[in-house]
């Protein structure tokens, strides 16, 4: 049964050139656009809000592959329209450093991003595994603050890492990052011998400053946080194992855990997608979920945090990694990062149903059934979010904006189907749950440039 419901139309009040308004029941959403000008304005896939949701954070690519060639970090303004530059990088051109995919911390005005590393030119590009986090105050624009150390520099710096990091998620509590995770050594290493190869993997930052070596190459920096990786990845995984070959695309279970089955809480735990070979060979992604300890500086024997020039940097001692899906088709649809309910209690993700259409999934952090979400009649397009309140899916499908709720199942359109304009990447809730944000390309003189849309939830009296 096709459960998807085409809110009826409403008259649209006027805001920011507001062109749509959809309702269902005595629940309705005003759509406006908050930005115009020629350039690009990219929305992250999650967490782009000020945690008083007045602004909205962004970069100025203009498709989605482009951080290398872009070079500033915007917030604009909910209510006014008013934009803000929060950070421009130096010396910029197309081989970087580049910035990008923005987000806000839960709990306090600073802002975190992708930054190519500053030595970038056409020799050493921007990259997989040249990229590091910088944060800003946004009361303090343009004082870029290096978030994870990064030393590759023999000997390593147990506590900074050694290459790319990118796709930040902050924590409930926003003092913990989770991140993937490409080494720069290992990418390397692998130029010169055919048996190793950089796998793209997880790792996450807690609180306490690291400082690496000062040198004049700025390949190297110190970091605000204590860094790790925390998934075991290797090559050429053993068929119908658990051994994963990447590690990727991941979130945080729970705001502050989730809780396991045998009564016990796990304070923080990341789920992620993570590559297996089945039987027959073929590679598919299933959910993870790796188990953090509260504290991550202490090291496997034999397996140091910071690596060495030969082996990839280790997990700390107490992290526990496990399967918690085993399907025949695996995580299946376009890229998305794995959400959780607030409680931890349900791991949120895409595959196909036996219509062979995308949905949304579910399935608890301690394994069992899998439970179907969503039951549209079309795909789902683009990452999911979960509101606030942990009743309704958001993402982007059929051309427009939709929610599914979570108990219920049932979808709601929230903006009208337009394929010449229709939305792109995720739709992302605000911090209390009554906005939801996206981008959609507009058309302006002889261009298309990405704006930033927004959704604003309304009732009836």
């Amino acid at each position: 049964m096709n459960k998807v419901f085409l809110a009826s139309a409403m008259l649209c009040f006027i805001f920011f050139n507001c062109t749509n308004a959809q309702k269902e029941g005595n629940m309705y959403f005003n759509e406006s656009q908050l930005t115009h000008d020629k350039y690009g304005h990219f929305l992250n896939s999650t967490q782009v809000f000020s945690p008083d949701d007045k602004w909205i954070v962004y970069d100025t690519r203009n498709d989605d592959g482009g951080i290398g060639v872009t070079g500033s970090i915007e917030m604009v303004n909910v209510e006014t329209g008013a934009i803000k530059q929060l950070y421009k990088t130096a010396n910029q051109t197309k081989f970087g450093p580049g910035v990008g995919a923005a987000t806000f911390s839960p709990v306090a005005d600073t802002v975190l991003f992708i930054h190519g590393i500053r030595n970038a030119d056409e020799k050493k590009p921007y990259g997989f595994a040249r990229r590091t986090a910088v944060a800003i105050d946004i009361n303090k624009p343009f004082d870029p603050i290096f978030m994870d150390g990064r030393d590759i520099t023999a000997p390593f710096t147990p506590g900074a890492l050694r290459g790319g990091t990118h796709a930040y998620t902050w924590s409930g509590d926003g003092q913990w990052i989770c991140f993937t995770y490409n080494d720069y050594i290992i990418d390397q290493l692998g130029k010169t011998d055919s048996s190793v190869k950089d796998l793209r993997t997880i790792a996450v930052m807690a609180p306490g400053k690291v400082n690496v070596r000062d040198d004049s190459t700025m390949d190297n920096n110190s970091g605000e946080k204590f860094a790790a990786v925390v998934a075991e990845v290797k090559e050429n995984p053993e068929p119908g194992s658990d051994e994963i070959d990447k590690a990727f695309d991941e979130g945080w279970v729970g705001k502050k855990g989730y809780k396991k089955s045998d009564g016990t809480w796990q304070n923080r735990a990341i789920a992620f997608q993570g590559n297996v070979k089945n039987n027959q060979q073929q590679t598919i992604a299933e959910v993870f979920v790796t188990d953090i300890p509260d504290d991550i500086t202490k090291a496997v024997p034999g397996k140091p945090l910071e690596g060495t020039a030969t082996t990839r940097p280790g997990v700390p001692q107490g992290v526990i990694q496990r399967r918690i899906t085993h399907t025949e088709k695996g995580i299946v649809g376009p890229r998305h990062w794995l959400k959780s309910a607030a409680d931890g209690s349900k791991i949120f993700f895409l595959t196909k149903d036996e219509k062979d259409i995308v949905q949304v999934f579910s399935v608890s952090p301690n394994g069992g059934d899998i439970q179907q979400i969503s039951f549209n009649e079309f795909s789902v397009e683009g990452p999911i979010n979960v509101s606030p309140d942990d009743t309704y899916i958001a993402y982007i499908a059929d051309n427009s904006v939709f929610i599914t709720d979570i108990k219920t199942h049932q979808s709601y359109r929230l903006n009208a189907a337009d394929k010449n304009a229709a939305p792109s990447g995720a739709a992302i809730w605000s911090n209390d749950g009554k906005m939801l944000v996206f981008n959609r390309k507009v058309k302006d003189g002889d261009g298309m440039y990405y704006q930033v849309f927004v959704l604003k939830r309304g009732y009836d009296e």
